[in-house]
């Protein structure tokens, strides 16, 4: 049996495959590319764009609006520009496709940046709704009660019906210690919940491990450029634990840099077997990404990945790999299903749009946008208050179950 697993370094390029899940509080805003600058000018493919039905609109406009309040003024000619680029790009009805005039893009290049505070959740559009994906491990959130699977319907009484998560997201951010309601629709519930959340600096967890009734756990929180040393690590620990069962827990995992996760899967799988396959541009062409072979892993060990509707994009593709691939058994809930990337490009005026260029696939051509990763074997998350352990802390069922599952017992 190997004693340790060699360090693998490889410098981390900046695609993250975290597709647009806006993380509310950390570095990594989601599957963002910085584009060279462009025009602001709107045109067709054949170089024209000549509209008589926004003519006769703008006549209308002038010809007959008034305001039914005082205080209200026109809008001025840039208004009025953003508002027509904002519509022609909403057409598309890609979630991820966003355009931002100069204000909102300097707001989401900070966010994207991690230079503000924030209440320590991602959020994605799932069913044309803003969804929490997952609350980070003891975040502000967290502990208030936000949930996985939560829809954000209101942030400080506005509502967010016809919003993109981008547009919440700069509702939900703001200064440290200032506090921000949200309100939400729990997983299962009829009615709304306002929860007062106090905005912090968020620290994103990476990695955990431990022992659970002979099995090792490495929990997996984010795929950072450390994710695959500290996973080397754990690794390291595992082998030196002497067991033959792996549990890798990418639960409520929103996902990170593409290559954490070819890296990490490089320790199961043999040299130049595809990770996922990136189709990108308007022909798809098709980029596969493939395992480095580091591999390391004692052969005769027995590995499951355990997901839930928290687990996207890196997780995914993760998951997704070593499924296809005949590796590990995928255990828990269907993931959340995100599985595309966005490039930023900076516009002429301090604008920039965000917009969608590649979509990814699992090795057996799984789309992951569209079905997700569904588990082996369903289980389900509790429904009800979790039991406390000797050390007072919640019992987590569904791990333990996880765990019974791999090990053969159930």
């Amino acid at each position: 049996m190997q004693s340790h697993i060699h360090v693998h370094s490889k410098k981390h390029k900046l695609k993250l495959a975290s597709g647009a899940l806006l993380l509310i509080a950390v570095l990594f805003g989601g599957g963002v590319l910085v584009g060279a600058a462009m025009t602001s000018k709107v045109s067709r493919t054949d170089g024209t764009f000549d509209s008589t039905l926004l003519s006769e609109v703008q006549s209308a406009l002038n010809e007959k609006f008034i305001f039914w309040k005082a205080s209200s003024t026109l809008p001025t000619d840039k208004e009025l520009e953003y508002g027509m680029i904002e519509g022609y790009v909403s057409s598309y009805k890609d979630p991820y496709t966003v355009f931002f005039p100069p204000q909102q893009a300097k707001s989401f290049q900070e966010n994207v940046q991690g230079s503000f505070g924030g209440v320590g959740m991602n959020v994605g559009m799932k069913d044309n709704v803003i969804v929490v994906i997952s609350p980070l491990k003891e975040s502000p959130a967290e502990k208030a009660g936000i949930k996985a699977g939560d829809i954000i319907v209101g942030v400080n009484g506005t509502s967010t019906v016809g919003m993109s998560s981008d547009e919440a997201v700069n509702l939900i951010r703001g200064e440290i210690g200032t506090k921000v309601k949200i309100t939400v629709i729990h997983p299962g519930a009829k009615a709304t919940s306002d929860i007062t959340i106090t905005r912090a600096q968020i620290s994103i967890p990476t990695i955990d491990t431990e022992t659970i009734q002979g099995a090792f756990v490495i929990h997996l929180y984010s795929f950072t450029a450390e994710s695959p040393n500290l996973f080397r690590d754990a690794l390291n620990k595992f082998i030196q634990s002497g067991s033959k069962y792996l549990v890798i827990d990418l639960r409520g995992n929103p996902g990170g840099y593409l290559d954490a996760a070819v890296s990490i899967a490089s320790y199961f799988l043999p040299e130049g077997a595809v990770v996922v396959s990136e189709h990108t541009g308007k022909d798809e062409t098709i980029v596969n990404h493939r395992s480095f072979g580091y591999q390391g892993v004692p052969a005769g060990t027995k590995v499951a990945v355990l997901v839930n509707g928290g687990s996207a994009s890196a997780s995914e593709i993760l998951a997704g790999a070593l499924k296809d691939q005949g590796v590990a058994k995928i255990l828990g809930e269907k993931s959340f299903g995100k599985g595309s990337v966005q490039e930023l490009v900076n516009l002429s005026d301090g604008s920039s749009l965000k917009v969608t260029i590649a979509k990814w696939y699992t090795p057996n051509g799984v789309n992951i946008s569209e079905s997700g990763i569904k588990p082996d074997t369903e289980i389900p998350s509790a429904t009800t208050t979790p039991s406390l352990g000797k050390d007072n802390k919640p019992i987590d069922t569904q791990l333990q179950k996880a765990v019974s599952i791999l090990e053969g017992k159930n």
